[in-house]
């Protein structure tokens, strides 16, 4: 009988090798996520809504950030800034921008500005039944001075009745809807009334000039009624018909008109500076010579005073 073999098997046992620290690599950028991570929670935990807005502009814009208005979102109290510095070996080199070129930006915004008006109350127009069916009535431009409306009449459809202050059903609902858009801006008003060349013969001593101004603040009451603030109107002017829209008609109603103007800034400066007192002035109307202080002491030493003034004849005016 043929004997096997013996077989004899051995197993090499090799111990683990060392996995390194790759892990702790790991552990560490979890632990800097984190430590970052609950940093903003505390930072927006304890910011302000002006700080919380500035970040939210800077994210939006970092390179022209024109919604924050400051390089320094959040002020930790003495905590380090981003400054744009320059090194030690460069001079610093700060922009300057001159003030006519700040002015001449300033005006092309606002000009853009009531351009973007214009067409809000073209659409606001073309979508309202009221402003729809009197918008042949209404005649918007962009002059000098601002953004101006006009509201003039038509043959058998004027705004007043005739030599009256007193507005129309439709004129009042007209003047509602644009003061909803009027009383959403910043800028102040003005409202200027204006009538044909046709004498007014109503009564003694009110003219045209006393009519436009009257319906001009009419309209100013109307427009707060609807909507503008009171401290928006910044003038209220009757200019009679001394401004005519129709030259060669200056009887035809298109020339009956009530003006707003959505003025700029730069209109509004020259009314304010042209209003302020600046020194004294030099002539004061106010305080009376010598000659009419005289004849005044003369008149009270004589009694004249006490006398009973003659009534007036009818007709007759006593100013």
């Amino acid at each position: 009988m043929e004997q096997q073999p013996i077989i004899i098997k051995r197993k090499k046992v090799v111990a683990a090798g060392h996995h390194g620290g790759s892990w702790k690599v790991a552990f560490a950028d979890f632990a800097t996520a984190m430590m970052a991570f609950f940093l903003v929670l505390w930072l927006t935990a304890t910011a302000s809504p002006e700080q919380i807005k500035a970040v939210e502009g800077y994210f939006r814009d970092p390179v022209g950030f024109t919604e924050g208005g400051t390089p320094n979102p959040v002020d930790l109290g003495g905590s380090a800034s981003v400054v744009n510095e320059s090194s030690q070996d460069i001079e610093a080199n700060p922009i300057v921008i001159a003030d006519e070129v700040v002015d001449t930006l300033a005006e092309t915004l606002e000009q853009r500005r009531m351009e973007e008006l214009f067409q809000e109350l073209k659409q606001r127009i073309e979508e309202n039944e009221t402003l729809k069916e009197f918008k042949d009535q209404l005649l918007i431009d962009i002059t000098d001075e601002g953004l101006r409306i006009q509201i003039v009449d038509r043959s058998g459809r004027p705004m007043f009745d005739s030599g009256r202050a007193e507005l129309k059903y439709y004129s009042q609902e007209i003047l509602f809807e644009l003061a909803k858009t009027l009383g959403a801006v910043d800028n102040k008003l003005s409202i200027t009334g204006h009538t044909d060349a046709t004498p007014f013969g109503g009564r003694p001593g009110y003219t045209n000039w006393e009519l436009s101004a009257d319906r001009a603040n009419t309209a100013r009451r109307a427009l707060v009624a609807g909507g503008v603030r009171a401290q928006q109107i910044a003038r209220v002017v009757g200019l009679s018909d001394s401004v005519l829209f129709d030259q060669d008609e200056p009887t035809a109603p298109i020339n009956r008109r009530i003006s707003i103007i959505v003025l700029n800034k730069k209109t509004i400066s020259s009314i304010h500076s042209s209003a302020s007192a600046k020194g004294a002035p030099l002539i004061d109307l106010t305080v009376p010579s010598e000659e009419e202080q005289k004849k005044a002491m003369e008149k009270l030493e004589s009694g004249d005073w006490q006398k009973e003034k003659e009534e007036p004849a009818p007709g007759e005016l006593n100013w």
